[in-house]
């Protein structure tokens, strides 16, 4: 194999081979040999079908994203820098690679060396994902199978947190092998949120769980794992505690702050974006994967009776465009009866100033939260992304999203992708929103910082509404300077020009996300791992009264 099919294959092998190096190749040679063939060492699954993949896409889409890829080789040094970044991210990645008695279970969440190492030692459920999905994308499966069962085991453990047992179907934030080199014996410590900063339990861990098994099952092609009786029940158990009964009127997961990737004190408690389209996706991924026995057909129906209700007041009540706005603006208040318009009378004064400027003429979003007199305008990247992938958004919404995106490209990517949020909150009701704290300052961390592990759900949303220039674009500002900051965890500053005054370096979700965005590019079909089509079998969703529209 050659030195450039090993480097886009991912494997660390010596780039001494045959006697000569990657470094020893004129430029002209090296583009001599990006034109052979490229020697794959593992079988490559497509991720869906070319059926499936026409309705994704049209003649002219496919067309026009093969010669965008294509015209990203601009120059001979451009594809030689970018080759030996990737080549860089697939060797920072496996050195991340935690193995528990002998088997490969998991990445860590960073590899720096030169500062405490906090939890950043641990496997976290959620920062996994996208090391999975490039595993998978190149063949590797084991590592993803072993994460998979090895934390569905941990979410059977007994899980108290000062003396309360939480829900038997929570999975852990994140889990720690310790090896004891004396005993020649490895052990597993799992975080279910008691040691995490609030004490706040990820209620996005099962989500992904979920997503990933799916997106196994999608790439290998193999259902025997999915099928496991222990799969079976995880899967149930997490549903359970979505689906239960209680005092809720909205579909909408009822979520305390820093339940998710955002997980320090941000003022996303309520019904965040974030959770509702992961709960969404989720629920889509439990329904292709539940068996059709007399339990799995039960939950099947209540799946798909959420399904409706959520789908119908997410794309209602959370959806901002300009008209949108504009009716918010003439909102009345302390509206009585079922025929009310300001449904959660919302006060219009409540609009925040900034958001009639950032609201462009062609162009919309999912907001961040709604909630009784509360709605939290704020732009969420994850949240409006995973609705594109999991078609929580209409087709028409999701060209909004994008359409948004490429009109407010300075603010949302800017110098580095991508604003985690916008815009960032400051003075007072920073110290009230965050109680002061000092690593949400403004346009920092989750408070408007600037997230490389994002560009592997742009360019998966960019992929499946027909816009790779988006991601491409986006991809040539990280290979920029991502690999040389030494990949560092987020950016500070408006545009994102500053490594983050806290961030980690080496960072294995941002060396995920790069690898995820630049193999999906390379080879669209890994989309069917994480996209879903829109459910045409839905039924009819209910009419809005005459009076919302008056």
């Amino acid at each position: 194999m050659s030195p450039i099919a090993a480097a886009e294959n991912g494997s660390v092998r010596s780039r001494q081979e045959g006697g000569s190096s990657i470094f020893d190749i004129g430029v002209s040679d090296f583009v001599k040999l990006l034109e052979r063939p490229r020697t794959i060492s593992v079988e490559r699954k497509r991720s869906f079908d070319e059926r499936s993949f026409s309705e994704l896409s049209n003649i002219e889409h496919l067309e026009y994203m093969s010669s965008s890829i294509l015209n990203t080789i601009s120059t001979p040094r451009s594809c030689y820098d970018s080759h030996l970044m990737v080549s860089d991210a697939w060797e920072t990645l496996r050195r991340s690679v935690v193995h528990f008695r002998g088997q490969p279970v998991g990445t860590l969440a960073a590899v720096d060396t030169s500062v405490e190492q906090l939890n950043y030692d641990q496997v976290f459920v959620r920062d996994f994902v996208p090391s999975a999905l490039a595993f998978l994308m190149n063949g590797e499966e084991e590592i993803v199978k072993n994460f998979l069962l090895k934390t569905l085991r941990l979410q059977s453990w007994e899980k108290i947190v000062d003396e309360f047992k939480l829900g038997a179907g929570v999975m852990p934030a994140s889990f720690k092998v310790e090896h004891d080199n004396v005993r020649k014996h490895d052990t597993i410590t799992a975080d279910f949120g008691e040691s995490a900063i609030g004490r706040v339990a990820p209620v996005d861990s099962g989500f992904w769980w979920i997503i990933l098994l799916r997106a196994y099952t999608k790439s290998t092609g193999n259902t025997s794992l999915a099928e496991l009786p222990e799969c079976q029940n995880g899967i149930r158990l997490i549903l359970s505690l979505c689906l239960s009964e209680g005092f809720d009127t909205f579909p909408t997961l009822l979520c305390a702050d820093g339940c998710c990737m955002i997980d320090r004190r941000m003022g996303v408690y309520g019904y965040p974006i974030e959770i509702q389209a992961l709960f969404f996706m989720a629920l889509r991924c439990a329904c292709l994967l539940l068996k059709q026995d007399d339990v799995g057909k039960e939950f099947v129906e209540r799946i798909t009776d959420r399904l409706h209700a959520l789908s119908f007041h997410m794309r209602s009540y959370f959806w901002l465009d300009l008209k949108q706005l504009n009716d918010i603006y003439r909102y009345k208040t302390e509206e009585y009866s079922h025929t009310a318009v300001n449904k959660f009378n919302v006060m219009p004064d409540s609009l925040p100033d900034w958001v009639f400027d950032f609201m462009p003429s062609r162009g919309g979003y999912f907001i961040g939260n709604v909630s009784p007199a509360r709605m939290d305008f704020r732009w969420f990247c994850l949240g409006n992304c995973v609705a594109i992938l999991s078609s929580l958004a209409t087709p028409e919404q999701s060209a909004a999203i994008m359409d948004l995106i490429e009109e407010r490209w300075e603010e949302l990517v800017g110098e580095m992708p991508l604003k985690i949020c916008y815009p960032t909150i400051e003075g007072h009701e920073y110290r009230i929103v965050t109680g002061c704290d000092p690593k949400n300052t403004k346009w920092s961390y989750h408070n408007g910082g600037s997230w490389p592990v994002l560009l592997w759900l742009l360019t998966a949303a960019c992929i499946k509404t027909g816009r790779p220039q988006i991601a491409r674009r986006a991809i040539d500002i990280t290979e920029s300077r991502l690999s040389k900051d030494h990949w560092p965890e987020y950016y500070d500053g408006k545009s994102g020009r500053y490594i983050g005054k806290q961030a980690r370096k080496f960072q294995t979700w941002s060396i995920a996300g790069y690898l995820v965005a630049k193999m999906m590019m390379d080879d669209p079909s890994h989309l069917g791992m994480i996209s879903l089509e829109e459910d045409k079998h839905m039924k009819p969703l209910i009419k809005r009264s005459a009076s919302w529209t008056s």
